[in-house]
């Protein structure tokens, strides 16, 4: 079905809505999963790192599995993948109430809440594009807020719940909360046009007149029938051949395949002729596409700037995610007392990455700024911002590194943009693909590693250490590769101009 155009507004708005309440609503718990996080340590006993798997796979499975969320919504649709996405993260939260070990909740809460998350991010944003075209970054800056505030709202609430129902009675609430996704879904209304009539089943004889695919089909179905001819006498003369066969059976044999043969029409065999040619075309295509994207892949890489970008998602991933699931664990490690407590640290972190977004997303429009720029100094203030957390053993300068680290988080906003300077519009969707996935795997392997060097050295000092110097490391990268000594772009510029000057010179003479 086609779809209408997009009518930015109207029933739009509608849409912004409940998307921002879907991510509000499924991302809200993994996002703040640091309070979770110090009950399953008191809880299960086991080493940090082990413990710091489960919020790390709620937040990376999703991103990992994007190509296949994106499989499912282009398949089936926003509006059924965001009920059935809703009813995975609803039963992921309740059934971890129930987890026996941290094994279970692997399973429970890392996985199918993960997964389930991923499949509501790509459709909230696949059926607010599809409604939005002149207005769509701003639908799409109000509906990532959406996980922003979740963070900040969840963040104390799960800590309130805790307090008074305990952990269980926590995850149980917060999954029947995540029901409401339900109700959100039903009103993703489809954009499609209601009097387009409903595709006819084609019948295997007409399509040759359907597709393309046919426009040298007489050849081949002559050669194709040729090769029926062949197998069938083929057959006839292996069967004549055996001599272990009775007389008999054989003449009778004979007999029957000469009548079926004789009996089968001839359209019969072009019928035959004609899909075994669409199948050989559709495995043509199909290999070419592949050929065609991994080819795609490999001239994306080539790109520098892509490179570094790729290495700069990465390890900003694995060093500036851990903060949003470790500062509360932090701050009881520097035996700051919970009287101190004003705000929970994950609910400031939350509120200033939705500050930053907004920010960095206003700063990027603005034509003067050179937004690679602009996301490589976020790299570096919150690298040394990282580096700065060991010095903090107060509540106060632990929420103001906490706010420095959620305002640059925001930078979330701006990497679209980075993108498509980097490999252009046109190859936005492929490469953008590729980052996020290595922005999960990023997100899955970072707070485990800092939970590790805990383990082992029983500090968090030389763990935020690691964590600022990948962010650093991460963003000196992609610094070097955009400095315009190593554009690649700009030194193919010159390369036209001889050409020119030479056709000038001809056409004048």
């Amino acid at each position: 079905m086609e779809l209408k155009k997009s009518p930015d507004g109207g029933w739009g708005w509608v849409i912004v809505f409940v998307s921002f309440f879907t991510q509000f609503l499924c991302y809200g718990s993994p996002l703040a999963v640091g309070v979770l996080y110090i009950e399953w340590l008191d809880a299960f006993g086991e080493g940090k790192g082990k413990t710091a798997w489960v919020g790390s796979l709620a937040s990376g499975v999703g991103l990992l599995a994007s190509p296949v969320c994106s499989l499912c919504v282009s398949s089936f649709g926003a509006r059924p993948v965001t009920i059935f996405s809703g009813f995975m993260v609803a039963g992921g939260l309740m059934l971890s109430s129930f987890a026996p070990n941290i094994y279970f909740l692997f399973f429970s809460y890392g996985i199918v809440v993960g997964l389930g998350c991923g499949l509501l991010y790509t459709a909230t944003v696949t059926i607010t594009c599809q409604y939005f075209d002149d207005r769509r970054g701003l639908a799409l800056g109000l509906i990532s807020t959406g996980s922003s505030v979740g963070l900040f709202i969840y963040a104390a609430l799960q800590r309130m719940l805790v307090e008074f129902y305990g952990l269980d009675g926590c995850l149980l609430i917060v999954g029947a909360l995540a029901l409401n996704i339900l109700a959100c879904g039903s009103l993703m209304r489809p954009l499609q046009s209601s009097d387009c009539p409903l595709p006819k089943k084609i019948a295997p004889e007409d399509l040759p007149d359907k597709y393309a695919i046919y426009n040298e089909k007489g050849k081949n179905l002559e050669e194709n029938i040729n090769i029926l001819d062949k197998s069938y006498s083929s057959e006839e003369k292996c069967r004549s051949t055996l001599a272990n066969v009775d007389w008999k059976q054989e003449s009778l044999l004979f007999k029957n395949l000469t009548v079926t043969h004789t009996k089968e029409p001839e359209t019969y065999k072009k019928k035959v002729a004609e899909q075994t040619y669409f199948c050989k075309q559709l495995a043509k295509r199909k290999w070419q596409l592949y050929k065609n994207y991994c080819g795609e892949t490999v001239a994306l890489f080539k790109n520098k700037v892509f490179s570094a970008l790729f290495i700069a998602i990465l390890l900003f991933d694995i060093g500036g995610f851990p903060p949003s699931l470790l500062m509360e664990d932090v701050a009881r490690s520097s035996n700051v007392k919970e009287e101190e407590f004003i705000m929970p640290l994950i609910s400031i972190i939350g509120i200033m990455t939705a500050v930053g977004k907004l920010l960095l997303g206003i700063l990027a429009d603005f034509k003067w700024i050179n937004t690679l720029y602009l996301y490589v100094a976020t790299l570096i203030i919150m690298g040394l911002a990282l580096c700065a957390i060991p010095f903090a053993k107060s509540y106060v300068t632990l929420a103001l590194l906490s706010a420095i680290l959620g305002f640059f988080t925001g930078n979330w906003s701006i990497f679209p943009y980075v993108t498509t300077k980097t490999v252009g519009i046109e190859k936005l969707a492929h490469a953008y693909g590729i980052l996020m996935f290595f922005a999960g795997l990023g997100n899955s392997l970072g707070p485990p590693i800092v939970g590790w060097f805990y383990d082992w050295t029983q500090t968090y000092d030389i763990a935020f250490y690691f964590s600022g110097f990948c962010v650093l490391l991460g963003g000196f990268i992609l610094l070097l590769a955009a400095l315009p000594s190593w554009n690649t772009c700009n030194k193919q510029l010159p390369k036209p101009a001889p050409t020119t000057f030479l056709y000038k010179v001809a056409s004048n003479v």
